[in-house]
């Protein structure tokens, strides 16, 4: 996410829970509704109902192709005509590229030359044009936003777009149509895209759920945001959770929107997250990411009093690299 001054909360576009059952419906026939299963073992830890939401199974291994579905579907003929360009650092990239196979769309992803092998791997087959630019993903942004205004082609941010928002909301409504007394949602949170649709469309819902963002220590662009009361720029570092990496570009709807909507950013630190991942891997059957493992590692670290609540963690990936799972799970 490319750096961003410090400036005022911007007015953000209008997301609603409307826009969220309308890109449900958009949606549905190309997405998979990801199952809601109990979690013994880290219910017993909280001492809580916990619940995970297995967008780790979803199409492409991530939640992102909800919002990319969105927002190509809600394109109109003549920026059909002129493709797509984004940046991500990975998943998103390939939520795009499967979007874009799916209603013929010409596509450009943009990723940093440090991103992960095995997201990196998967674009390569996916069958998107694939650039690798800059060390970082704030730089492949950069690189991205200017490559589609060359092209005349359509820019698709990760999190900085209304239809990307909505449709990763559409998480919420199949979490409370299942679940509909839940009182905790965790969700990871990086640009504020996939945090602000869920919260939004689930306060909606039920005003009383409580939503918690979980982002890594490494990279705390948007809890640095809502602490400052604005925009800031914040030093990224490497992280178990690369998808959640970056800062946020200048003026996104997300700071707003989360500022509105998100109860609290929950902040956790690498061995946490490694702790995470082995934790869901060895008591729940289930590998995921850094980038998923967060919502989990902010219940193992207890830094939220969830007893006797019932908790839905929202996992979101499942694509690791090899190098990463050598050296997450190497003790166990």
């Amino acid at each position: 996410m490319t750096q961003a001054t410090a400036t005022p909360f911007p007015t953000p576009a209008v997301v609603t829970l409307t826009d969220v059952r309308a890109a449900a419906e958009r949606i549905a026939p190309y997405v998979q509704r990801t199952p809601l299963e109990h979690a013994n073992h880290l219910s017993a830890t909280a001492g809580a109902d916990v619940w995970l939401k297995l967008e780790c199974f979803q199409l492409t291994g991530s939640f992102k192709l909800r919002g990319a579905l969105n927002a190509l579907l809600s394109l109109d003929g003549a920026a059909r005509k002129r493709g797509v360009v984004t940046a991500s650092a990975g998943n998103h990239g390939l939520g795009v590229a499967r979007a874009a196979a799916l209603t013929s769309l010409p596509a450009a992803v943009v990723v940093p030359e440090t991103a992960s092998a095995a997201k990196v791997d998967l674009l390569r087959e996916s069958g998107c044009e694939l650039l690798l630019h800059g060390a970082d993903y704030d730089a492949a942004e950069a690189f991205a936003i200017d490559l589609a205004t060359t092209r005349d082609a359509t820019y698709i941010s990760a999190y900085d777009h209304p239809a990307v928002v909505a449709g990763g909301g559409t998480i919420a409504l199949e979490i409370l149509e299942t679940l509909p007394e839940t009182d905790v949602l965790v969700v990871p949170a990086g640009g504020g895209g996939l945090i602000s649709g869920v919260a939004l469309a689930a306060k909606a819902i039920r005003p009383a759920v409580q939503v918690y963002g979980a982002q890594s220590t490494a990279s705390p662009a948007l809890h640095a945001a809502l602490a400052a009361g604005h925009q800031v720029t914040v030093p990224i570092r490497d992280s178990l959770a690369d998808g959640l990496a970056g800062n946020i570009a200048a003026g996104s709807i997300t700071v707003e929107l989360a500022r509105q909507y998100v109860d609290r950013i929950i902040l956790v630190d690498e061995a946490a997250i490694a702790d995470a991942m082995r934790a869901v891997l060895e008591h729940e059957h289930i590998l995921v990411e850094g980038s998923s493992a967060v919502t989990a590692a902010v219940l193992q670290t207890a830094q939220v009093d969830v007893t006797g609540q019932r908790v839905v963690l929202v996992l979101t990936g499942r694509n690791v690299a090899a190098n990463v799972l050598r050296s997450v799970f190497r003790w166990m």
